[in-house]
C-alpha cells in the first residue's frame, strides 16, 4: 500500500507523509500479539497510541480505515471504537486511505475497488462478520475510491 499512497502524494498535499503512514500501518493491528478484541482496526490504533504515542490524526486514520465503523457495529464495538477515535473529518485523507486500501490487494498488487471486495467477500464468506460488513459498506468504498480517482485524474503524474 506505500506504493498506492505515493502515487496519490501529489493529491494529498501536506498530509502525504501521515497519508503514508497510515497506509503502511493500518493493517497493524492483525498481528497476534496485539489482538486484543480480534478487531484489527481498534487493536492496531489501541498499540500506534499506548506504545508508541503516535500522532492522534495517524491512529484515528488506522481506526477507523475502509469504513471500519460498520465493521465495528457488526461485531458490537462500535461504540467503543467511536468513543476512542472519532471519525477524521478529513474526508480527502479518509477517501485516500479506503482508496490505497482497496486498490491494493493482500499482496501488493494493483486492484480495482470492486475485485478487492469480491476477493474479502470470498475469502471471508458473505454471511461472515467481514463478508456481511464489506458487502454493506461497498457503495461508501465505491464512491470514496471514486472520489479520489476523480482527483488522481485532475493532477496526472
Amino acid at each position: 500500500m506505500a506504493h498506492a499512497a505515493a502515487r496519490l502524494a501529489a493529491t494529498a498535499g501536506d498530509d502525504a507523509n501521515l497519508l503514508s503512514a497510515a497506509a503502511v500501518l493500518h493493517d497493524v493491528g492483525y498481528a497476534p500479539r496485539l489482538a486484543v478484541t480480534g478487531f484489527h482496526p481498534l487493536d492496531g490504533a489501541r498499540f500506534l497510541r499506548d506504545e508508541h504515542q503516535a500522532d492522534e490524526r495517524l491512529v484515528r486514520l488506522v481506526a477507523n480505515h475502509s469504513f471500519a465503523l460498520l465493521e465495528a457495529e457488526e461485531r458490537g464495538l462500535r461504540d467503543v471504537l467511536e468513543a476512542e477515535f472519532p471519525l477524521l473529518g478529513d474526508e480527502r485523507l479518509v477517501d485516500a486511505l479506503v482508496w490505497c486500501d482497496m486498490t491494493t490487494t493482500p499482496f501488493g498488487e494493483p486492484t480495482t475497488a470492486q475485485e478487492r471486495v469480491a476477493e474479502i467477500v470470498g475469502r471471508y464468506g458473505a454471511d461472515s462478520v467481514v463478508g456481511r460488513f464489506i458487502r454493506r459498506a461497498s457503495p461508501e468504498i465505491f464512491a470514496a475510491v471514486g472520489r479520489v480517482e476523480v482527483a488522481l485524474a485532475a493532477h496526472p503524474r
